[in-house]
């Protein structure tokens, strides 16, 4: 990510402190909507629909099943204090769970709850997770350091488009060779791995049959989850040139949670005005180069 002036260790400082536990961030949970852009009554609505428990692992977001019941909020929280990983997790999360309330509770129609799949809700918490600092109030953005995000953006997307096409081939896999044993499994798994890394990463970093693409685990886990975070990205860079022309993160972000599970590019079109598209962070990017160039 596009560099800041604050080491890990400061960070983590400054967030401990603020954060000693799980209840001091759900009670600072509308102030940080405000901070977004939602309206105090809404960041209070939504607020009051989210309760935060500590992780034994990194974070997740379990969104409610009825009207009547809450979301829940998990991350890490250690002896000391939450970190700076922590809260760029909750923020994450914390996305998820505002998506979740508004999917439910705000939708024309129960039986529209949610959002067209798990690549825009991801999108929508990517949204969250890209403004950490800014409610730290630890941001200053100029035109240099907006390049440098997109060009983050790009690049995260690359990174994690490689894990995608490794996961699918997979799935292919398994399905040609039903009978296969867990060994083989590994073994197809890793030769996968080495062939995507030498398509479309080895001319990139010079190094042939690297297995990094092998090692995430929602692989197999998770059934197909992971080609849902490459199109998460694109969608949310889409979703956040909305919010840009629009001026603000909260209203943009409530106008389009409360969509409801329709098709994506319909979501996308009422969302955005276009269908879901790659160009919007091409065409960023490209202007990105030339602006870290100068």
């Amino acid at each position: 990510r596009s560099g800041n002036k604050y080491s890990e260790a400061e960070l983590d400082a400054i967030i401990a402190k603020k954060y000693p536990t799980p209840e001091a961030y759900r009670k600072d949970i509308p102030n940080l909507l405000m901070k977004l852009g939602f309206p105090e009554a809404r960041a209070r609505y939504v607020a009051e629909h989210i309760v935060v428990d500590p992780a034994r692992g990194s974070g997740h977001a379990m969104g409610a099943q009825m009207r009547s019941e809450k979301s829940h909020l998990r991350t890490r929280v250690e002896k000391s204090g939450m970190n700076y990983k922590g809260f760029n997790i909750a923020v994450h999360e914390m996305g998820h769970n505002v998506e979740q309330t508004f999917s439910l509770n705000d939708v024309d129609y129960t039986l529209l709850e949610g959002v067209p799949n798990t690549a825009f809700t991801e999108a929508l918490a990517f949204v969250f997770q890209g403004q950490d600092m800014a409610l730290l109030g630890l941001s200053s953005p100029d035109a240099t350091s907006e390049a440098m995000k997109t060009l983050n953006d790009f690049w995260a997307t690359y990174e994690i488009a490689g894990v995608a096409l490794v996961d699918t081939a997979v799935w292919h896999w398994m399905y040609e060779h039903p009978e296969a044993k867990p060994q083989e499994l590994r073994d197809a798994t890793l030769q996968i791995a080495k062939e995507i890394w030498n398509r479309y990463y080895a001319p990139v970093f010079g190094k042939k049959d690297v297995v990094l693409l092998a090692i995430y685990s929602h692989m197999i886990d998770s059934f197909l989850y992971l080609p849902d975070y490459p199109i998460g990205h694109l969608i949310a860079f889409q979703i956040e040139e909305q919010m840009k022309k629009a001026g603000s993160i909260g209203p943009e972000f409530e106008r389009m949670a409360k969509m409801g599970r329709v098709t994506p590019d319909l979501w996308m079109e009422n969302a955005t005005g276009k269908p879901v598209s790659p160009e919007a962070l091409l065409a960023a990017t490209e202007r990105a180069l030339k602006q870290a160039n100068q």
